[in-house]
């Protein structure tokens, strides 16, 4: 492909991702910013990228990263998981491979990012960092410009190709001098502070978490699915049962377009009353169709009110309806919500697991090392004395003076 780009540019929409291209093109460096969206951050949205380029005259291309970051989240993250959920190490080093393939495909010289040392506890101190660049291949390519007076040279900038002397230093958590640097641009709108990362978030995480750890082999699209209307799970006869009801018209309709070959959609018969998704449902047993059933009705105030049982219906995506013929569960305590509580308990419990994993398989090593060297043959009396001057006898006492 013909090269256009001097550089791409990790692009998050924040104020840093911002200035960190504008920095660049402003030494005539032709630069496109690479906007990665997944369910947990971003937007394909092509109205936000005519935004941006309005708002602060940068090019900027979407790129979907949902089923790259879907894998990382249903596992453990090498570098675990921030306060919440958030896997910002392993996150960022995702990002920098795959916008190093999209600068090879470019025919592009090098990577940038917004990155300001010691901004972030977790993934912004000066050895993450450089954690960040060898483990995401990305060395001799990586170029932080905001930061990058407290940094060593790169190639880059070594080569002439970029400016050091017109790069900046900032350091640290304060936003004082990115705020001067966006209005020396003339910016008339500034991004509010924040990771913009769903995964962060303690209400998020209740949604997220029993995607990862109940659901078999998540997909993007579960976790898509997290971010709409009330999520109940019930956990009966070693199944993991996940329920969605809709609280309006736009989650409703929504989880019409979500419906896979295995779910089934549900609502009440005869009255006004939430649409419902009960992802998988045909493979659950009659007995919690039933219950989620009986959860879907308590739900519409005017059946409860009628009294008796109600009929729910519930549809696959092939037409196929069947009705269930339920009392409300008023009590609503078969299906339950997740606490952030119980998150943080079952995180701290794997997290736990995982090190005594690490701790065992480093003391494996240990001994495999010493078992090696304990191995090695011992040199034999002719190599040992092959040292010594010829004619000298080993066992005899050192010269005086010597």
């Amino acid at each position: 492909m013909e090269n256009i780009y001097d550089g791409v540019s990790l692009f998050s929409g924040g104020l840093d991702s911002i200035l960190a291209a504008r920095v660049l093109a402003d030494q005539g460096l032709r630069m496109l910013c690479l906007h990665f969206w997944s369910p947990f951050f971003g937007s394909p949205s092509s109205s936000a990228r005519e935004r941006w380029k309005r708002l602060y005259g940068v090019e900027v291309e979407a790129l979907d990263c949902s089923r790259e970051m879907a894998a990382l989240v249903s596992g453990w993250p090498p570098h675990g998981f921030g306060k919440v959920m958030n896997p910002c190490v392993d996150c960022k080093i995702l990002l920098l491979r795959l916008a190093k393939r999209r600068m090879e495909e470019l025919g592009a010289k090098f990577i940038a990012t917004g990155e300001v040392m010691g901004q972030r506890p977790m993934s912004q101190r000066r050895d993450v960092l450089n954690t960040i660049r060898r483990e995401a291949g990305v060395d001799g390519l990586l170029l932080r410009p905001l930061s990058a007076l407290h940094l060593e040279p790169t190639p880059m900038e070594t080569s002439g190709l970029v400016d050091r002397s017109r790069l900046l230093g900032i350091h640290g958590r304060g936003r004082q001098d990115q705020l001067a640097l966006a209005k020396a641009y003339g910016f008339e709108e500034i991004p509010s502070p924040g990771g913009g990362c769903w995964l962060a978030e303690r209400e998020n995480a209740r949604r997220y978490w029993p995607i990862r750890t109940r659901l078999g082999s998540p997909s993007a699209s579960d976790y898509r699915l997290a971010a709409w209307g009330r999520q109940y799970w019930l956990l009966a006869e070693g199944q993991a049962c996940w329920l969605v009801m809709g609280r309006n018209s736009y989650d409703n309709e929504t989880l019409k377009k979500s419906q896979e070959s295995e779910d089934l959609l549900a609502g009440v018969c005869d009255y006004p009353g939430p649409l419902a998704l009960l992802r998988r449902g045909r493979s659950w047993t009659d007995e919690a169709r039933r219950l989620a059933g009986a959860m879907i009705a308590s739900y519409a105030p005017k059946a409860v009110q009628a009294g008796g049982e109600i009929g729910v219906w519930m549809k696959e995506r092939s037409g196929v309806q069947t009705v269930v013929r339920v009392l409300p569960d008023m009590e609503r305590t078969s299906f339950t919500r997740m606490t952030f509580d119980e998150v943080k308990a079952e995180k701290h419990l794997e997290a736990s697991r995982h090190q005594a994993e690490e701790n065992l398989e480093r003391e494996r090593r240990r001994r495999e090392r010493l078992e090696r060297k304990a191995a090695e043959p011992a040199p034999s009396a002719g190599e040992a004395g092959e040292s010594q001057p010829a004619g000298a006898n080993p066992d005899s006492p050192p010269e005086q003076g010597s």
